[in-house]
């Protein structure tokens, strides 16, 4: 007697992301709290890379692409919403690298010429990840949402984020600091580079769970008034 097991379809976290995104244009309410808290949400599940982040932005913006398409009508004040609940997810993220690499740098011999170049880089690429991820997640939507996602990527480049300010704030007070909290990289190994990093990506990630675990309160506080 032979038994067949019925296979069950497991939705991928990315689909997951996808699909709250979605629901959030959808109910409408404020839009970009809903996008920026889901944002957050789904960054601290993951690690605290740039590789992770950039996959929850592209899963958001196809997510938003496809509730605005469902929404009809005038879309625009909807994705500007969402747009800006993903900008400032991403503000949040750099700014939980400041207070890292700060932490860090009051512990100077916790922090190595490889670590800080490496975050640096890393926070010199995120306005121009963000807006690139978005613009190429925008590119599967309907015509009309593709222009008026276009259009507000358009106009950050032009005018600049929130999350290029930050980057641009942490970039200054670092750059500025990184004779008095260098270490002489000649005494900077790979394994110890990789230690910093480990330690770096884990301090961060921690930062950037409170800051949206106080911010999640925040909108259920205001929603409740």
């Amino acid at each position: 007697m032979t038994t067949t097991k019925a296979k069950t379809k497991t939705k991928s976290p990315t689909e997951g992301i996808k699909s709250a995104a979605r629901k959030s244009l959808q109910d409408g309410g404020n839009i970009h709290e809903k996008v920026r808290d889901l944002t957050l949400h789904a960054m601290t599940s993951r690690r605290f890379e740039p590789g992770q982040i950039k996959d929850v932005v592209r899963a958001m913006t196809e997510g938003i692409t496809l509730g605005a398409a469902e929404l009809g009508g005038d879309t625009k004040h909807s994705l500007s919403q969402a747009f800006a609940g993903l900008d400032e997810a991403l503000m949040k993220s750099a700014e939980a690298s400041r207070l890292a690499l700060q932490e860090l740098a009051s512990k100077a011999k916790e922090l190595n010429d490889t670590e800080v170049k490496q975050v640096l880089t890393n926070l010199r690429r995120l306005e121009d990840d963000f807006l690139s991820t978005v613009s190429s997640a925008a590119d599967g939507a309907e015509q009309k949402i593709k222009t008026e996602l276009h259009d507000l990527i358009t106009h950050a480049r032009r005018t600049g984020t929130g999350t290029g300010g930050k980057v641009a704030e942490t970039l200054g007070e670092f750059t500025s600091r990184t004779g008095s909290i260098m270490l002489d990289s000649a005494k900077t190994g790979v394994d110890q580079a990789l230690e910093m990093s480990a330690r770096f990506t884990e301090l961060a990630g921690g930062i950037l769970a409170g800051m949206a675990d106080v911010l999640r309160d925040q909108s259920k506080s205001a929603r409740k008034k």
